[in-house]
């Protein structure tokens, strides 16, 4: 159990929250970028759009691990 720092989970809650949020933006600009990027091949800016998105996407998990790694016991 040297890995459960629960002060730095309390802490990074409410801006996991706030990048929760911005990851369902994220979600959104994903599947739109998708679609397009489906539909016109040439477009390479809506394929870094998406990965784009998917690093939104991923913000939650990595807001509480920096919170949690910044806690030393």
């Amino acid at each position: 159990m040297e890995d459960c720092r629960p002060l730095g989970f309390l802490i990074g809650l409410p801006f996991a929250v706030l990048a929760l949020a911005l990851s369902l933006v994220g979600a959104v600009v994903w599947i739109i970028g998708t679609i397009f990027s489906c539909l016109c091949p040439c477009c390479a800016c809506f394929a870094g759009l998406a990965n784009l998105a998917v690093d939104l996407i991923k913000l939650p998990v990595k807001v509480i691990r920096w919170f949690i790694d910044q806690i030393p016991c």
